[in-house]
């Protein structure tokens, strides 16, 4: 080709406007689909989540009116993960705490949550203690999860431990009732 049609078929080829539009849809649509992803991903989150709120919080009012009773760690861990069916692997990956709060002397509960970590050896139980009657308890619960999509969106930005899950937390307080 010599150099008159090379520069007629570039002429032609800047001038010519099909396929413009493949521009932008390559620009956009991987914002999309990200935006898709995301979304899909703080869905199923958002379930997870809601559903471990409302195990715990039957659960607790369960304690509460069940005068008497002291349930234990494991009866109260077992009680949450039947009326949680969403959460995965429910009885590895939930970690309960309970701590005693006193009105009177005032101290806020240590504000790090113990989770588990899947990359490192279990720990025991941090504190655990069933209230007497007319106490204030706090029970936390800390719910792992792997992320649909860890790798983009929502799924990246979230924090996860070493083994690649994500912790979710929820808490209640109550008072046992008397006898």
């Amino acid at each position: 080709m010599t150099t008159r049609a090379l520069k007629s078929f570039f002429s032609r080829f800047r001038k010519d406007e099909d396929g413009s539009q493949i521009v932008d849809f390559a620009i956009m649509m991987p914002l999309f689909l990200m935006a898709m992803m995301s979304s899909v991903e703080l869905g199923f989150i958002s379930l997870k989540h809601m559903m471990l709120e409302r195990a715990l919080d039957l659960t607790v009012r369960e304690i509460r009116l069940g005068t008497g009773a002291a349930p234990q760690h494991d009866e109260i861990k077992q009680k949450i993960c039947d009326r949680a069916p969403m959460l995965d692997d429910c009885d590895d990956n939930l970690r309960l705490e309970m701590v005693k709060l006193n009105l009177r002397a005032w101290q806020t509960p240590n504000a790090t949550v113990d989770c588990i970590d899947r990359s490192q050896a279990v720990k025991p139980v941090r504190q655990f203690s069933n209230g007497n009657v007319n106490e204030l308890m706090l029970l936390r619960a800390c719910a792992l999860f792997k992320p649909i999509m860890p790798g983009s969106g929502l799924g990246r930005a979230l924090e996860t431990d070493g083994a690649g899950y994500a912790a979710m937390i929820t808490q209640s307080a109550f008072v046992q009732e008397p006898k």
